[in-house]
């Protein structure tokens, strides 16, 4: 039998023009696509944090996501850092 692929979980702080444009739901959006699970809130200065969980596969493709951002929106920089897993399924908007 297969070994299940190693799950781990980066913490995402998204810096640009960010709110207001739907970079939360485009976030959740890209989780469906990729897998992962997690959540993604605006922070009081004007960042995105998202902690997400998956494969090293799925997380990579998350954070292409995360670099493109949506149409409306600026990346300007995405600092990524290891975090502790999240307990749960899905991808919510934490407000």
């Amino acid at each position: 039998m297969a070994q299940a692929a190693k799950r781990t979980a980066l913490r995402f702080i998204v810096r640009g023009r960010v709110q207001g444009v739907g970079y939360r739901s485009f976030a959740e959006k890209a989780a469906s696509v990729t897998g992962v699970s997690g959540w993604a809130r605006n922070r009081d200065d004007g960042t995105v944090e998202a902690v997400a969980c998956g494969t090293k596969s799925q997380l990579d493709a998350f954070a292409g996501y995360l670099h493109q951002g949506p149409r409306w929106g600026e990346v300007r920089s995405v600092e990524v850092t290891e975090c502790e897993l999240v307990a749960g399924t899905g991808f919510t908007i934490r407000h």
